[in-house]
């Protein structure tokens, strides 16, 4: 997720808006522009056909219903894609909520009655930043890697990497953990349930993100859009040489690049886990997560004199000493 500075920068830059305008390097024009060169150089070529005294032309009012129907496909497109790109940004926001609520919750409530038990809690924490990589991990068709090495011992890493859904796995160890300390009486059954429900809340965003993944536009949808975007923009130059003559190919290129740069965008948004400049930061968002968990674990357990008292001491008495009576 961005930092506050990111995002006062972010603000700055919305009145800088023809720098914006201007950018090439986060836009779609790098993978565009070979169609708009295609279509500007037909109608180039179109031109010189006219010039040469060739019948080419079309009328223009062959390009009314054509016109209507393509505006109508990008609409639903680009509002599919977006939906699709929204919906994955609000799993992945109630992911690192549940994350955070799960972490609070065992850090404080699950008692500590040996001193190994604070360091199995804190590998349980652990787990919860390694739930949201493998998740990211899944969602890229990615393999287990180096990245979720340091956040479990090697045998479960290893474990792991034979799994062909890993988030499922680590949720079914965070859930170990949980059941093993309700039947040590660390946990009663409220809270293991309340726990329970947070973990179930983790595995639903996994699928929600899966059926956004293995649910994409209809292959026939986009081949059809595909189509008729190719046929409208090199029929462009037809309709248009009689009025504009030699400009026919720059406002071919034009308009070729306003459709063409639509229908990029929904491409790009559609499947919103990857590695495009669109897609979501899943990387920083993880890396917050990670933040947060190794934050609460810098945190004791326990509970504060109510006097006001700031140590951080695991194990404050709460008797009051002879010099606070």
């Amino acid at each position: 997720m961005p930092s506050l500075s990111e995002i006062n920068l972010w603000h700055r830059e919305k009145r800088r808006w023809l720098w914006i305008a201007m950018q090439v390097r986060n836009s779609v024009i790098p993978v565009i522009w070979p169609r708009v060169l295609l279509c500007g150089s037909f109608g180039l070529v179109v031109a010189a056909a006219r010039a040469a005294g060739w019948p080419v032309a079309l009328p223009a009012e062959t390009s009314v219903v054509p016109s209507l129907v393509l505006s109508l496909m990008l609409v639903f497109r680009t509002n599919t894609a977006y939906e699709r790109f929204w919906e994955g940004r609000k799993q992945w926001g109630m992911l690192v909520n549940t994350v955070r609520n799960l972490a609070r919750q065992i850090w404080v409530a699950i008692a500590e009655e040996e001193p190994p038990d604070r360091q199995t809690k804190i590998a349980t924490l652990r787990l919860l930043i390694a739930f949201a990589i493998a998740t990211k991990l899944h969602l890229r068709a990615e393999e287990v890697n180096a990245e979720l090495r340091p956040l479990m011992p090697d045998a479960w890493w290893q474990k792991l990497k034979t799994m062909h859904n890993p988030p499922l796995e680590i949720a079914f160890w965070i859930g170990d953990y949980l059941q093993q300390q309700h039947e040590r009486q660390c946990l009663n059954t409220y809270q293991l349930t309340a726990m329970f429900q947070l973990l179930d809340a983790m595995v639903n965003v996994l699928g929600a993100c899966e059926r956004i993944l293995k649910t994409p536009i209809p292959l026939s949808y986009s081949i059809h859009l595909k189509q008729m975007l190719l046929i409208y923009c090199l029929s462009l130059p037809l309709q248009m040489v009689d009025t504009f003559g030699w400009w026919t190919a720059l406002l071919t290129a034009l308009i070729s690049f306003t459709a063409f740069g639509i229908e990029e965008i929904g491409i790009q948004i559609e499947n919103p886990f990857g590695y495009d400049t669109n897609d979501l930061p899943l990387d920083d968002i993880c890396r917050t997560m990670q933040i947060n968990i190794e934050d609460l674990i810098t945190l004791a357990p326990c509970l504060r004199h109510w006097q006001g008292s700031t140590s951080l001491d695991p194990s404050p008495s709460l008797d009051p000493s002879p010099s606070e009576v």
